[in-house]
């Protein structure tokens, strides 16, 4: 049965001329905001030293919420936000969203205390909700030539994996050299820029028809997801046998029922449960959420590992992800041109696998473990890997969606993303707390020497990290297995897209 919104767009026949530059103001907004979900990491020690020092005197055990406040908002959103684009217009979303994020980051920059920093954070996380669908969902609608898609996706997908690590190598740069309050500021002259070249160079496109927004589903999912990611966090610190953090978990789990109740019932919903019915979209969905559950925690956790066990500067910190940035856009500029040729279900197989394995080396790191020989490898490996999986997911997300439901479906895989680094993120910090607390306190002895115990507690911080990382090890490995069983089209599918849509 037809849905009867289909009836009033029409098809964009003629490919748009300016199409590239389009991409180009794309790729600026979504570099800026999947880069802004890391490039606070380092800054964070900073900006939590006293107000006397130009820090807000952060507690530590605070740290994460300058992090979570912005993926949980973000997340959260990100479906009302895809749309809120259908029906507004997506050039209409994307401008707002980059306004809007604009002057949340400068909120956050000019923050005089912790509560006002986590707050712009959250805000941060709002507009992006509402710029990242639109931004996926116009470059679907104005690259409808299969050779045109391959590279614009690879463009999309390299810059949703490279993102975090340029983050990490900003965040050093601007910590150092400048403050940490620059590592909000520098958003705000990238918007604008991404700004005024869209509104010459990006068209308008919408589905017609009365518009109905899921509020009640938005606040479900984001409640329901921020209790959950809050009573992991309750776990880290206070144990699993904690009273408080199971509450916060069923509280988590009940909400999130009752959104896909809500969705399951609702006359617009946020969520159209018909995307997930679809194998090849859910399954790119699914393997999505599990790169996220497995990767973010790493540059979290590496960033440790080179300040805290190595005494490396913010920069020196930063700058050493900079080969895994090189390798995303290496692997995504090769896995875009291979694309159209074998498609995308080995491509992402394969790349999971490599992502699985480099995360694995980084389990056996140690204290004294060279760079050279043992991180900068496992980095190459992880980010090949990724790169191309990034490319291959991006591809098929969107694959033979209606045209009413294209915001939504742009949403669900950027949700993926930010759900599972969520989670990820929070799950791999009780996995390292919990076991370094154990190692060092079953390797600490009376009359120790200072330099025996901070050997000790060296060591049992990195027994720590290398749990985390075989945890995420585990969530890539599971990733290729989704991806292999369930995206089974080959490079002939890819071109099948009957996306209709209003061009203004």
């Amino acid at each position: 049965m037809s849905d009867s919104s289909t009836n009033n767009v029409v098809h964009a026949t003629v490919p748009d001329p300016r199409r590239w530059f389009a991409l180009v103001v794309i790729a600026i907004a979504q570099l800026m905001v999947v880069l802004d979900a890391s490039i606070v990491n380092i800054a964070l020690p900073h900006a939590s030293l006293p107000r006397a020092l130009g820090g807000l005197a952060i507690a530590p055990k605070n740290y994460q919420w300058a992090i979570t406040a912005y993926t949980l908002t973000f997340g959260g959103f990100l479906l009302l936000g895809g749309r809120v684009g259908d029906y507004l217009g997506r050039k209409k979303a994307f401008l707002i969203g980059l306004s809007g994020f604009a002057v949340a980051s400068l909120i956050g920059g000019l923050s005089v205390d912790q509560q006002m920093l986590f707050g712009a954070r959250a805000l941060q996380g709002v507009f992006g909700a509402l710029l990242a669908p639109a931004a996926l969902s116009l470059i679907s609608l104005t690259f409808t030539d299969s050779k045109e898609r391959a590279p614009a996706f690879g463009v999309y997908g390299a810059l949703s994996g490279v993102g975090a690590a340029i983050g990490l190598i900003a965040g050093g740069l601007l910590t150092q050299y400048l403050s940490w309050r620059w590592c909000l500021f520098v958003n705000t002259p990238m918007a604008i820029i991404a700004l005024l070249l869209a509104i010459p160079n990006v068209h308008e496109s919408k589905v017609e028809g009365h518009p109905h927004y899921d509020v009640p589903g938005a606040l479900s999912a984001t409640l329901g997801m921020v209790s959950i990611v809050f009573g992991v966090s309750q776990a880290s610190s206070d144990g699993w046998g904690s009273f408080h953090a199971w509450p916060f978990i069923a509280l988590g789990v009940v909400l999130l029922i009752g959104f896909f109740q809500i969705e399951a019932k609702a006359r617009s919903p946020l969520l159209p449960l018909r995307l997930l019915t679809d194998r090849v979209r859910a399954g790119s969905y699914l393997s999505q959420t599990l790169v996220g559950l497995g990767l973010f925690g790493m540059f979290l956790f590496m960033t440790f590992y080179f300040q805290d066990v190595h005494d490396y500067s913010a920069v020196k910190s930063g700058l050493l992800y900079l080969p895994f940035s090189i390798g995303i856009i290496v692997a995504a500029g090769g896995a875009s041109q291979i694309l159209p040729k074998i498609g995308p279900r080995y491509i992402a197989t394969i790349g999971s696998l490599m992502g699985a394995g480099g995360l694995f080396l980084l389990s056996l790191l140690a204290p004294h473990s060279s760079y050279l020989t043992r991180v900068m490898p496992a980095m190459i490996i992880a980010s090949l890997g990724l790169g191309a999986t990034f490319v291959a997911v991006a591809s098929t997300a969107l694959f033979n969606v209606r045209p009413d439901d294209s915001g939504a479906a742009s949403a669900v895989l950027n949700t993926a993303q930010q759900i599972g680094g969520s989670f990820g993120t929070a799950i791999q910090n009780t996995i390292y707390v919990t076991s370094a607390t154990a190692f060092i306190a079953n390797a600490t002895h009376a009359g120790l020497s200072k330099s025996s115990l901070a050997v000790i507690r060296a060591t049992g911080a990195v027994h720590g990290y290398d749990l985390a990382f075989r945890f995420g090890a585990l969530m890539l490995l599971l990733s290729a297995v989704v991806f292999y069983v369930c995206v089974n089209i080959d490079r002939h599918h890819l071109g099948q897209h009957d996306e209709t849509v209003v061009v203004l």
